[in-house]
C-alpha cells in the first residue's frame, strides 16, 4: 500500500510574449477608433469556464472566493459574522448541488478541465475543496433552511437517485410538499447501488439524503410506480410529477449476428453485477472475469471484481447464485478467497476511454489487465450453456457525425477464457408501467425545461433524459424544479438563459451589508449620480464566458496544487480491501487551494488596477458601500482611456467599452 499526494513537476507554460513575436501592437489604435471609444473602463461579470463546465451550475467561482477569504459571510447586530466561513460556503454551494461530499468524492470534475488557470500550470483543485467542505457540513451536523411559508402544492418524484433528490431538494425549498417514491429499499439510486462503497461511503451518503429529508420530504421506498402505484393515482393525488427514472437497465454485449450469445447465465449487465455487489448478495467471482466497456462504471466493476476474488471450492452454481442472490452466506464466508484475474477491453484505445484517468491508473495499479483497441464479437459456449470465454478482435473506432463507428480488423480475432463476463457498454430505461412516456429511442422528450413533450405538469431528468455524469442528472433536477414551480404558480414556463448557472448576486451581497437603492424613476442613462443601480456594471454570466486570453495571466505564479492523498493499492493489497482511498483536504490546504482560484470574470481584489492607475482615476469604494465585486469605481473626470486598468485586471473583470 502507497499514499500519494501526486507530487508534479510541471512548469510555467503562459507567456506573454511568444518566440517569433517581432510585430508591435500599438493599443491607440485599439483606443482612437472613428464610430466608438474604448476610453471608459466597465466593471462586467461573466461566468467563468469552470462554473459553465459544471452540469450542475455550481457557484464555483463564489465558493471558492468565500473560502480563500475574499467573501466575508454578513455581520450580525453584534457586528460578529451570522455563520463560519465554511458554512456560508457551503451553503453557497449547496444552491446548486445538496450532495457536496458525494460529488467531491466521485464527480470526474469536467468543471476542472474548463478551469482558466490549466493555461498557468494546472488546474484548480475544485472537487477537492467542494469535498472538504462536505465533509465539514457532516461533521457538524450542518442542515438546509426550511421555506419560511408552504404553497399547499404537491409534487410527486419518481425515482430516490440524484436527480429526484436534487428535484426534490429544490422544491421543497420553494415550499412544495414532495414525495419521492422508489422501487429499492433506500434511496440514493445509482449512487448507492451503481457505486461501490469504497467510493461513496455509505454513511456519508445517507447523511447527505437525510438533510433533504429533513426538510419534510416523504419518502415511500420499495413502491414502483405502474405496479404498487398507477401513474392515474399520482395524477389525482398530486399537482405534478417528476420523473427520474435512471437508467438501470443494464445494456447486453453488442454481438451482431447471434441473438443467443449473451443468454448463458454467466453473462451479466454492469448494473445487475453492481446491484447484486451494493446489495451484499454478491460475494465473490469466477477466477476469470472479463469486463467490457471502458467508462468509469467498468472500472467500478473490474475493482469490485477484483477486491471479491474467487473461491478455491467453487462448485458450478455459486457464483451464479450469487448474482442470483441465491447463494448460501456460509460458503463465502468459510471458503478461501483468492484473487480473480481480471481483464477490461474497451474499442477505444486507453488515452481515449471515456474513465477517468486516476480511475484507469488505480485498476492498473491493482493488477487489473486493460485492452484497448479491442472489440466483443462471440461468447464461447460450453455444453451447460455457460459462457467459458469471450471472443474479441481488435478495432478502430471513432465518433463520427456524433455516432460511434467501429470498424474491425480481420484476422485478429482470439478468444479471452472467462468464468464471468460483464457487459459494462451503457445502460437502458425500464419503462415497465410508465410506456406511455417512452419515445421509442431508449428514453423520453423534453424540453430546455425538462417539461415532457405534450405532457402537462409531468417534468423529468437525469440518465432518462440522457445518460451522463451524476452532476448532470442533480442539473436537470434544479432546472426542472424551477419549471415546476412556474408551472404550480400557474405562468407559463419560461425560457431558459443561454448559460443556465447559478450565479454570483452582486445585488444580494448589498442586500446582506444593508447597503439599499433607490426606485428608478427615470432613465439612469449611465449617470455615475444616481442610486437606483450599481454605476457601469452589467451581469453578462447569463450568457458570456470569459475565456483565458481576457485575463492577465502574467500575474500568476506557479504554485503548486494542493492534493488529496490517495491510497494505492497493489494486486495483492486490493483483495477485499473495500476501504476508502480517498482523504480529503485539511483546512490549511482547502484554503491554500481556493487561493489558486483566478477568481475569472469578478474581482478579487488585487489592487492591480489602482495601483498602476497614471491619473488614480481609480479608487478604492468607501467601506461602508464596498462589497465583493464592487471593491473599485472609476472617476470619470480623471479617466483619460488609457486603458492600463484593463491590461493589468488579472480577472477580466475591468473591460474598456463606455457600456457597450
Amino acid at each position: 500500500m502507497s499514499l500519494t499526494t501526486e507530487v508534479q513537476d510541471t512548469k510555467l507554460s503562459f507567456r506573454r510574449f511568444k518566440d517569433g513575436d517581432t510585430k508591435v501592437k500599438r493599443w491607440q489604435d485599439s483606443i482612437f477608433q472613428a464610430s466608438w471609444s474604448h476610453k471608459c473602463p466597465t466593471y462586467i461579470q461573466s461566468t467563468p469556464p469552470c462554473q459553465g463546465s459544471c452540469p450542475s451550475g455550481e457557484d464555483i467561482r463564489g465558493y471558492l472566493n468565500i473560502v480563500r477569504g475574499i467573501e466575508k459571510p454578513p455581520m450580525g447586530a453584534d457586528g460578529k459574522p451570522v455563520m463560519p466561513w465554511q458554512e456560508y460556503a457551503w451553503r453557497r454551494l449547496t444552491e446548486a448541488n445538496p450532495l457536496p461530499a458525494v460529488m467531491g468524492r466521485v464527480c470526474p470534475a469536467p468543471c476542472e478541465t474548463g478551469c482558466n488557470r490549466n493555461q498557468v500550470e494546472d488546474h484548480v483543485g475544485i472537487n477537492s475543496v467542494e469535498h472538504f467542505l462536505g465533509e465539514y457540513a457532516i461533521q457538524n451536523n450542518l442542515q438546509f433552511k426550511k421555506p419560511e411559508k408552504l404553497t399547499g402544492k404537491k409534487v410527486a418524484v419518481i425515482g430516490g437517485g440524484p436527480a429526484g433528490l436534487s428535484a426534490a431538494y429544490q422544491l421543497a425549498l420553494k415550499g412544495h410538499a414532495v414525495t419521492i417514491f422508489d422501487e429499492h429499499e433506500f434511496l440514493g439510486g445509482m449512487m448507492r447501488y451503481g457505486i461501490p462503497g469504497y467510493r461513496t461511503p455509505r454513511d456519508v451518503l445517507d447523511a447527505e439524503i437525510q438533510r433533504i429529508l429533513n426538510l419534510g420530504v416523504v419518502a415511500r421506498t420499495k413502491t414502483r410506480i405502474g405496479t404498487d402505484v398507477t401513474l392515474a393515482q399520482l395524477r389525482e393525488d398530486f399537482d405534478a410529477v417528476f420523473l427520474g427514472l435512471g437508467a438501470q437497465a443494464g445494456r447486453s454485449l453488442p454481438i451482431e449476428g447471434d441473438k443467443n450469445a449473451t443468454d448463458a447465465p454467466n453473462v451479466v449487465t454492469a448494473t445487475a453485477f453492481l446491484k447484486a455487489f451494493n446489495d451484499g448478495r454478491l460475494r465473490h467471482v469466477g477466477k476469470r472475469v472479463v469486463v467490457v466497456g471502458g467508462g468509469d462504471t467498468s472500472m467500478d466493476v473490474a475493482t469490485v471484481a477484483r477486491r471479491l476474488g474467487h473461491i478455491t471450492d467453487a462448485k458450478p452454481t455459486d457464483w451464479e447464485g450469487a448474482i442470483a442472490g441465491k447463494m448460501a452466506q456460509d460458503v463465502a464466508d468459510v471458503s478461501a478467497r483468492q484473487g480473480a484475474e481480471v481483464v477490461l477491453t474497451s474499442v477505444f484505445t486507453t488515452d481515449k476511454m471515456l474513465a477517468s484517468k486516476h480511475e484507469i491508473e488505480h485498476a492498473q495499479a491493482e493488477g487489473i489487465e486493460i485492452m484497448g483497441g479491442w472489440m466483443p464479437v462471440g461468447v464461447v459456449k460450453g455444453a451447460d450453456g455457460r459462457a467459458t470465454a469471450l471472443k474479441v478482435a481488435q478495432c478502430e473506432a471513432k465518433m463520427a457525425g456524433g455516432k460511434l463507428e467501429i470498424k474491425q480488423i480481420a484476422g485478429s480475432e482470439k478468444d479471452l477464457p472467462a468464468d464471468l463476463i460483464v457487459s459494462a457498454i451503457g445502460q437502458a430505461v425500464d419503462f415497465t408501467g410508465l410506456e406511455e412516456f417512452d419515445n421509442g429511442k431508449g428514453g423520453l422528450t423534453a424540453d430546455r425545461n425538462y417539461q415532457v413533450q405534450n405532457k402537462p405538469g409531468v417534468f423529468a431528468g437525469g440518465d432518462v433524459i440522457r445518460p451522463h455524469l451524476l452532476t448532470t442528472a442533480i442539473g436537470h433536477g434544479a432546472i426542472a424544479a424551477d419549471g415546476i414551480d412556474q408551472y404550480l404558480a400557474g405562468h407559463e414556463v419560461g425560457r431558459r438563459p443561454k448559460i443556465d448557472v447559478h450565479t454570483f448576486d452582486l445585488m444580494r451581497k448589498y442586500v446582506e451589508k444593508g447597503v439599499g437603492f433607490e426606485e428608478i424613476k427615470e432613465p439612469i442613462r449611465g449617470t455615475s449620480e444616481s442610486k437606483g443601480a450599481v454605476h457601469n456594471f452589467e451581469n453578462r454570466s447569463d450568457r458570456y464566458v470569459i475565456p483565458h486570453d481576457e485575463l492577465f495571466l502574467g500575474h500568476f505564479q506557479y504554485t503548486p496544487r494542493n492534493k488529496r492523498i490517495i491510497t494505492h493499492l497493489t494486486k495483492e493489497e486490493a483483495l477485499g480491501n473495500f476501504e476508502e482511498r480517498l482523504d480529503p483536504l485539511d483546512e490549511k490546504q482547502a484554503i491554500a487551494e481556493a487561493k489558486r482560484c483566478m477568481s475569472c470574470g469578478l474581482c478579487f481584489e488585487c489592487d492591480n488596477c489602482v495601483v498602476y492607475c497614471p491619473q488614480t482615476a481609480v479608487y478604492k469604494v468607501k467601506k461602508t458601500e464596498a462589497t465583493t465585486g464592487r471593491y473599485v469605481a472609476t472617476d470619470y473626470d480623471k479617466c483619460i482611456g488609457c486603458h492600463i486598468c484593463h491590461d493589468v485586471c488579472p480577472t477580466g473583470y475591468i473591460q474598456m467599452g463606455l457600456g457597450e
